[in-house]
């Protein structure tokens, strides 16, 4: 796997909503259970078919636990014969298959690797491609009416972050910056917002990226909290109105540059003790403890 697929994987699993992940694992695995029942029995659930081979027998429930947290799993019963689901197996990777076609569809859209993954992960099953393959346009289609739902309520509080993928156009392999918008809303709530991709950070696409999530109905934002971009601090004033607040992540890789290696362990510790602080006071306390020139002597 490619560094920059485990960055996107990484910044999805980080800020992405649990639950959607989850849902989408469920639904995936509920309809991958009914086709190899499907296939086992000779038919579909319901139809009558001279080439019927056994029918259902009601349900036996299993937990499935997912890099997306516990699932309860329904799984079908035979009148005749047993049933197991084949990614349920030990050393099957259908559940990674699985994620990854759910993050690829939160980004650009499902690609044939990634169904030829899933087909590979399945292993024998009595799945076709042409089966997986329109399970992943379900999946597709799921996502993106989930990316441009409408959004309601006010969010004062978004936390964007981007990485970069290699991605094939026109026959070149380019360079292609990934977007992620995650809000929190007065509830306390954090959603995914927006996913965009684009050829750079630069201002035109941030104002437009911002402007899409606007257009959805995002409103009452006070506070971006992203890298310090000059093209994103330009577009949240323009679109929001709101304040640009340095991410503490990139503001201590952009500290961390400054120092020897040796000497980071430590003061990345010190640094970490500030924001550790429960109020404005006691952190501005503590970084001028921790800002102390007898610390060098």
């Amino acid at each position: 796997m490619t560094d920059e697929r485990m960055a996107l994987i990484e910044l999805i699993e980080k800020g992405a909503d649990a639950d959607l992940i989850r849902d989408m694992l469920a639904f995936a695995a509920e309809r991958l259970m009914s086709l190899e029942v499907e296939a086992l029995t000779g038919g579909p659930a319901g139809v009558r078919s001279p080439e019927r081979l056994t029918q259902r027998n009601g349900y036996r429930e299993r937990a499935w636990d997912t890099r997306a947290g516990r699932i309860d799993l329904s799984i079908p019963k035979l009148r005749k014969g047993s049933y197991f689901p084949a990614f349920l197996e030990p050393r099957r990777t259908a559940e990674k298959a699985l994620t990854a076609v759910i993050q690829e569809a939160y980004v650009h859209g499902i690609s044939t690797r990634a169904v030829d993954d899933l087909v590979k992960a399945m292993g024998a099953s009595g799945i076709s491609k042409s089966q997986v393959s329109r399970l992943c346009e379900e999946i597709d289609e799921r996502v993106n009416a989930f990316l441009a739902r409408p959004i309601e309520g006010e969010w004062p509080y978004l936390w964007i972050d981007a990485t970069y993928r290699k991605t094939r156009e026109a026959g070149r392999i380019v360079s292609t910056a990934v977007i992620l918008a995650v809000g929190v809303n007065t509830d306390g709530r954090r959603e995914v917002l927006g996913i965009a991709t684009g050829a750079s950070e630069a201002e035109p696409f941030w104002t437009a990226f911002l402007r899409q999530l606007a257009d959805r109905g995002l409103r009452g934002v006070k506070l971006v909290i992203a890298d310090d971009h000059k093209g994103l601090r330009a577009a949240a004033t323009r679109v929001f109105h709101a304040s640009h607040q340095r991410c503490r992540v990139h503001w201590m890789r952009n500290a961390m540059a400054h120092l020897a290696p040796k000497q980071r362990p430590a003061v990345v510790a010190m640094l970490k003790t500030i924001f550790a602080q429960d109020t404005a006071a006691a952190a501005r306390e503590q970084w001028t403890s921790v800002a102390d020139p007898s610390w060098s002597r």
